[in-house]
């Protein structure tokens, strides 16, 4: 069982910064697949970001690349999304989740543990 925490979310201007955390509990996190997903009022959970067990392979959506960097740091259990200039249309619940045979790994039925979700908000 592993168990999913994020935080670091907020309220930013357009243009800033923040820095999301993945906590996880369990002592074979580091052999699993994490990624990142986000979910907008009214509009389907969309994947961010996500990063291999040892952090050496990182994937991105179209929407994040250039501006969000995926790291892992197995020694504390921790996955971080960090995220530059960014935009309104990045308003959502981020999410964090967790899998050791994920298959798509944009797909979010391919992972077998989900955080709470922490709310990004981005203003104009």
């Amino acid at each position: 069982q592993v168990q999913l925490v994020e935080s670091g979310g907020g309220l930013v201007q357009a243009g800033g910064s923040l820095r999301l955390s993945c906590a996880a509990s369990g002592r074979t996190f580091s052999s699993y697949v994490v990624g990142w997903f986000r979910q907008a009022p009214g509009k389907e959970r969309e994947f961010v970001a996500a990063i291999n067990w040892n952090g050496a392979s990182k994937y991105y959506a179209d929407s994040a690349k250039g501006r969000f960097t995926i790291s892992r740091d197995n020694a504390k259990n921790t996955v971080y999304l960090q995220m530059n200039s960014l935009k309104p249309e990045d308003t959502a619940i981020y999410y964090c989740a967790a899998g050791v045979n994920v298959l798509r790994l944009s797909t979010p039925r391919g992972y077998d543990y989900w955080g709470q979700g922490t709310q990004v908000t981005v203003s104009s």
